[in-house]
């Protein structure tokens, strides 16, 4: 009862995404099934800070889940007894006496910009010219010039999009809304596809920017494979998601030299915090300079 009212919660008033949702929803499953096989029943009131940490050991001890995931799990319980607290449900929050357990920090995996050129260079012909090849140049070019999430391609329609200002509205995180400039190479990419997907399948219902050849909306899934492609044409990283490009944008705008605050804003980061993990990797870049340029490096 307690957690399918909190799930009621975070899905109708805090309008949390579908995605979000679930994970808010396994994350309080696998700790209530671990609070009733130790306690006999789950009960809010009756949960210690001492039964949380039992449960964070039993993960990373016994399953070998990571700090990272442990720490998402946590922020799901923050969630979860706060509303308890607010509910009137809980006197004291168990988590106040809970610490995250620490992670390593890891510097985001990027593109480097001579790859992208090489990715788009004619010459290289690495995207066939139908409808789908067009498509898939397309959204690369989307996630490196824009900076977006693969949520927020997926949903972009076309009267997101303000040709005369060149800017694009984006609906990011607790449908939060940002705009974002874009230059004309890009404009004149996207009206000539518009065009191409028009004459070839027709203006989707919905109005879907980017959609599958029978005219739906597109699926993580299938975004992941396409840039997984195409990621592999240029380059041998591990991790080839549609991140990736997203961490390109933000080490690019700030290699070459854009504001740290304007690039949070495009990202449509809560916090600097979260943007500036990318000056860890720009100061790499400019400490190799350094030695290669300055004769007493």
């Amino acid at each position: 009862m307690f957690i399918e009212k909190f799930l009621q919660y975070i899905k109708y008033e805090k309008a949390y995404s579908s995605h979000t949702f679930i994970s808010y929803q396994t994350d309080m499953k696998q700790f209530a099934a671990f609070v009733e096989q130790q306690k006999g029943g789950f009960n809010p009131p009756d949960i210690t800070a001492n039964d949380i940490r039992s449960w964070v050991l039993s993960m990373m001890d016994g399953n070998g889940v990571g700090a990272r995931s442990v720490n998402r799990k946590l922020t799901t319980l923050r969630t979860f007894f706060k509303y308890m607290l607010k509910q009137g449900v809980v006197a004291t929050d168990p988590m106040a006496k809970v610490k995250p357990p620490k992670m390593e920090k890891r510097l985001p995996v990027f593109l480097r910009e001579e790859q992208m050129e090489e990715l788009f260079s004619e010459t290289n012909n690495l995207f066939p010219d139908n409808f789908e090849g067009k498509r898939d140049r397309l959204m690369i070019e989307l996630f490196y010039n824009l900076g977006v999430r693969e949520s927020e391609l997926i949903n972009m329609k076309d009267c997101d999009f303000d040709f005369d200002r060149n800017t694009v509205r984006v609906t990011g995180k607790r449908n939060k809304q940002r705009y974002i400039p874009f230059g004309n190479t890009l404009k004149n990419d996207i009206l000539a596809f518009v065009s191409d997907r028009n004459s070839e399948i027709g203006k989707s219902e919905e109005g879907w920017l980017l959609v599958r050849k029978n005219g739906e909306q597109l699926n993580p899934s299938l975004v992941w494979r396409i840039v997984k492609k195409y990621i592999s044409s240029i380059s041998t990283l591990s991790k080839r998601s549609p991140h990736v490009l997203r961490h390109t944008f933000a080490t690019a705008m700030l290699n070459n030299g854009a504001d740290i605050d304007a690039v949070k804003e495009l990202l449509g980061h809560a916090n600097l915090a979260a943007t500036e993990v990318y000056t860890h990797t720009t100061f790499d870049r400019l400490q190799k300079i350094y030695k290669q340029a300055h004769p007493r490096a």
